[in-house]
């Protein structure tokens, strides 16, 4: 039996090669898509987790002292840099969200006092949360407190979140 020539079979090896170099490559870009497509949804779904747990919070609250006009009803937790998808430290919006979940946890204990008690209670928090460090994803951060206002029951912090760098 002999064996035909692989020249007749040249063109139609580089036709297949090309077919599946193209194929692979294909899919390679649909994959980075769908990932990124994923990733955005993720941060997103992380966001609304945070929302809605502070809002359920807030709905108890609200319940509790709902004929009160002089306590701490809500407390919303601002990072310095503001709603942007990157902070000014370069931190990772989910990260973020995540500092700011624990630290509504550890504030918990100022809802529902007294608005006109509020030095004592930010001599408190300031005392909890002054250079207090969070372990999020294996990496620590410190967070510091800069502004605190109280308006019509809503305690507003504003804080710094640094990455802890420990020599």
């Amino acid at each position: 039996m002999r064996v035909p020539p692989f020249q007749q079979f040249r063109r139609f090896s580089k036709v297949s090669a090309i077919f599946v170099l193209g194929m692979i490559v294909g899919s390679a870009v649909y994959n980075a898509i769908f990932h990124m497509g994923f990733s955005a949804l993720w941060l997103d779904n992380q966001g609304l987790r945070v929302q809605v747990e502070q809002y359920e919070k807030d709905i108890l609250t609200l319940k509790k002292y709902k004929n009160s006009s002089t306590v701490i009803k809500e407390i919303k937790i601002r990072s310095e840099s503001g709603g942007s998808r990157e902070t000014t430290n370069g931190l990772d919006p989910a990260t973020v969200k995540e500092i700011i979940l624990k630290m509504s946890g550890d504030l918990a204990p100022m809802r529902g006092r007294s608005v006109f008690d509020i030095d004592e209670d930010s001599k408190m928090a300031r005392l909890l949360l002054s250079g207090k460090v969070y372990i999020v994803r294996d990496m620590e951060y410190a967070v510091r407190i800069r502004t605190m206002l109280v308006m019509e029951g809503v305690l507003q912090i504003w804080v710094e979140i640094t990455p802890n760098n420990r020599g």
